[in-house]
């Protein structure tokens, strides 16, 4: 029983993390103008390739500061922070 409660504990621990950084994934693609659905629908991002940006998210070690640059954000910002994992892939995303 207490190890099946540490199991659903860790389950849910893991699906707060994500939602947390799908969220993040999303704001900042946002506050680099960068619509990731329309990215989608438009072929230059493959519907797999969302998945893996959440997951690199999840990976980084910076998510608080994360969140108050985007909180911070008022509009468009012209590069993400140094720190995001997801940097690179934005960018290619934001050009035309």
């Amino acid at each position: 029983m207490v190890v099946a409660n540490l199991r659903e504990g860790n389950a849910m621990y893991e699906n707060q993390t994500v939602k947390k950084h799908a969220a993040l994934v999303d704001r900042m693609a946002t506050a680099l103008g960068v619509d990731l659905e329309e990215e989608m629908m438009a072929g230059r991002l493959d519907y797999d390739a969302l998945p893996d940006l959440v997951l690199r998210c999840t990976g980084c070690c910076q998510p608080d500061a994360c969140a108050q640059w985007l909180d911070d954000q008022h509009e468009e910002a012209a590069q993400a922070p140094c720190y995001c994992r997801n940097a690179e892939m934005l960018e290619m995303l934001k050009r035309p």
